[in-house]
């Protein structure tokens, strides 16, 4: 008898993607756009195919511990989502022995009005488990996630971390057969991260379930996977021992262009943004970095600059950059493109995933542009220093320090 819980054949998943760019111009150009579509003479919006996943097969054996690799926007989170039956592929099949529990965002199968208590009952009865079987292992699932004094407060009143502590705690003791964990467990503290990959080497080794993770993270990765999915661009680069994937994934240089980093404005044009060192690899703790973006603008502008912020996955800023600081009043012509490279001697973040919000501007034309998309970006852990000596270094406000350069290039479009 085959032992296979899980297998997917020629997987893929397409959205479509509107693009209306209409969405940024003056009152006026609206009501114009309007009374043209009226008479007949309007374009409609455009839109464009995205194939997230593209040919994506695999088979998982029962009690595996499988690490999903590769760079923001790879697929690795819609794959996860297809897994947990959230969405349906567009084409192809996958074929699951077993519960799924999955952990995939803040929040996700929790209801926000009910108590801790009362989610804890409803995700058991989701996963088909009757009211004594829950029961059973109701003290472990609050004893884990430490949230005994809170269990019967509404959850929409939690913090981001007790949120997390307790999705992980009710996903992981309620004994589903697969376990499928993203990398919302960033939101976690240390010890908590640490605690979370521990129970799920225990599930795996010790009652025989499978556990998908996805992670930044190459140390954890290696320590608690068997095998590794290396992903780019939707499909599957590699399959095999995590050490030899996550090895593979390192010599390429991890993530260092943004992926999908492309979106268009009244007057700006977002081409590219990337995010790394000046070798190519991953954003690292105190050592250098490059933040470089390319944009353009539509028509002829006094001055360009912009504004980078890095949030933390609550949405707080902890480092921020602005070129108006570093750079001297650069114009450019209609159709002209440029290139915005910040310089950083030493990267004051702590390891983990952050969010990279970006803004367009031009002081003298009284624009700003709030790029629509939030990037992600991970600063990966550095093996010559410790967590711990981070945070000592780099509580509160850090200081860096930067020098950055804007050099135009002529590209009309025709």
């Amino acid at each position: 008898m085959s032992d296979t819980v899980i297998h997917a054949e020629a997987v893929s998943k397409r959205y479509i993607i509107r693009h209306n760019r209409l969405s940024h111009l003056t009152l006026r150009d609206s009501l114009s756009a309007g009374v043209k579509r009226l008479l007949g003479r309007g374009g409609s919006a455009q839109q464009e195919e995205f194939w997230a996943l593209r040919d994506v097969s695999f088979a998982v054996e029962r009690g595996s511990r499988i690490g999903i690799i590769g760079r923001n926007g790879a697929g690795k989170s819609t794959l996860l989502k297809v897994l947990s039956r959230i969405t349906p592929p567009t084409e192809g099949r996958i074929t699951i022995k077993g519960r799924v529990a999955s952990l995939l965002e803040v929040g996700t199968g929790f209801h926000p009005d009910l108590t801790g208590r009362e989610n804890i009952y409803m995700n058991g009865a989701i996963l088909g488990m009757k009211r004594h079987e829950i029961r059973a292992k109701f003290d472990e699932i609050v004893a884990f996630a430490e949230v005994d004094r809170f269990l019967d407060t509404p959850v929409k009143r939690y913090s981001s971390g007790m949120f997390v502590r307790l999705a992980f705690a009710v996903a992981a003791h309620l004994e589903p057969e697969i376990l499928i964990v993203d990398e919302v467990l960033a939101v976690g503290d240390a010890e908590f991260q640490k605690k979370c990959l521990g129970k799920m080497h225990d599930v795996s080794t010790g009652e025989g379930r499978t556990v998908f993770f996805v992670s930044h993270n190459m140390a954890a990765i290696e320590n608690l996977c068997t095998h590794a999915i290396y992903m780019t661009r939707g499909k599957v680069t590699k399959v095999g021992p995590a050490r030899d994937v996550v090895d593979l994934y390192v010599r390429k240089g991890g993530s260092t262009d943004l992926a999908n980093a492309r979106a268009v404005g009244a007057v700006f044009e977002l081409m590219r943004v990337r995010a790394g060192t000046p070798e190519g690899a991953p954003l690292t703790p105190l050592k250098p970095a490059i933040i470089e973006l390319q944009f353009r603008s539509t028509r002829a502008i006094s001055d360009a600059s912009a504004h980078v912020l890095f949030e933390d996955l609550n949405g707080s800023p902890v480092f921020g950059l602005d070129s108006c600081d570093f750079v001297a009043r650069t114009g450019l012509a209609a159709n002209e493109s440029a290139t915005l490279r910040f310089n950083v001697a030493s990267l004051p973040l702590q390891p983990g995933p952050y969010r990279v919000r970006l803004w367009l501007k031009s002081q003298g034309e009284h624009l700003i542009w709030e790029v629509p998309d939030i990037f992600d970006v991970t600063v990966e852990a550095a093996s010559v220093y410790g967590g711990r000596a981070i945070e000592r270094q780099y509580h509160g406000t850090a200081a860096a320090v930067v020098t950055a350069s804007l050099e135009r290039q002529m590209e009309v479009a025709a």
